[in-house]
């Protein structure tokens, strides 16, 4: 073989072996960043406003949460609230219609080792299942409230619900609390869902009529006036004359010590 060609074919294969690792080392694949998010950034229903750890524990001081808590986050985000409850022992859901943000809530509740308590699904927040939930926790626009309000209403009596900073219009809330240390979005408003009770009961022998505005009553006993009535979920209370009537409410019948009403209408 002559040696010009041998030495040709050898500079040739250097030269695509050459190639072949610059093509490999240009192909190797970029490890993407992990998501994080901005504050401000769009979202279907608002955008996403980190809430501060301190309102967080506020809301779930007023709502009272325990390890025997169902709690249902709605609009999740980062899963702050949803940890947090976890760590409580209660069993916890967050619901968000990001993606990226649920897969980071997801990482972070398995990094706080909550995983088996903290979950969380992608999904619209209007029409998440709040049947099985104790607590319900939401960081949302007035507007949006007024639009969940009347199915916070339909919950279960006792069922609280907690806000940050933000109203349910005219439904005053049974609590409010501003956590520090804060800066901002440091107001925690709280609500138990009262029972229904308008409409004419007897008791003994004289005819109850209730009127309702959330957990405000009002109404007659006979004659006398209902004055001090307050729903606290199915518990209530009011006052006729010199008299305090104490007692809950299960269904269509109220039951208090030395009385009882039934509903007729």
């Amino acid at each position: 073989m002559p040696v010009m060609s041998f030495l040709s074919r050898g500079v040739l294969a250097l030269a695509l072996s050459a190639v072949a690792m610059s093509a490999s080392a240009q192909t190797v694949p970029v490890v993407a960043e992990p998501f994080e998010p901005v504050s401000g950034q769009a979202g279907k229903d608002v955008v996403w406003v980190p809430t501060p750890q301190s309102t967080v524990d506020s809301m779930l001081e007023l709502t009272k949460v325990t390890a025997s808590d169902v709690l249902v986050d709605l609009g999740s985000g980062n899963g702050i609230t949803v940890i947090t409850a976890a760590k409580k022992g209660a069993t916890a859901m967050g619901v968000e219609f990001n993606p990226d943000m649920v897969a980071l809530a997801r990482r972070l509740a398995s990094e706080a080792g909550v995983s088996d308590k903290a979950t969380f699904v992608q999904g619209d927040l209007f029409e998440a299942d709040l049947s099985k939930a104790t607590v319900i926790t939401l960081f949302l626009l007035p507007d949006i409230n007024e639009q969940l309000k009347p199915k916070l209403l339909d919950l279960k009596p006792g069922t609280r619900i907690a806000s940050n900073s933000f109203d349910m219009g005219d439904w005053e809330p049974d609590a409010r609390a501003t956590s520090s240390p804060c800066t901002s979005w440091c107001t925690a408003l709280a609500w138990i869902v009262p029972a229904r009770v308008a409409g004419t009961w007897q008791l003994g022998s004289q005819t109850l009529t209730l009127t309702q505005q959330y957990q405000v009553v009002s109404g007659t006993l006979g004659t006398a006036a209902v004055t001090a009535g307050k729903m606290n979920g199915a518990d209530i209370t009011f006052t006729v004359g010199d008299r305090t009537y104490t007692g809950r409410v299960d269904g269509g019948v109220m039951t208090g010590q030395g009385w009882t009403a039934k509903k007729t209408s």
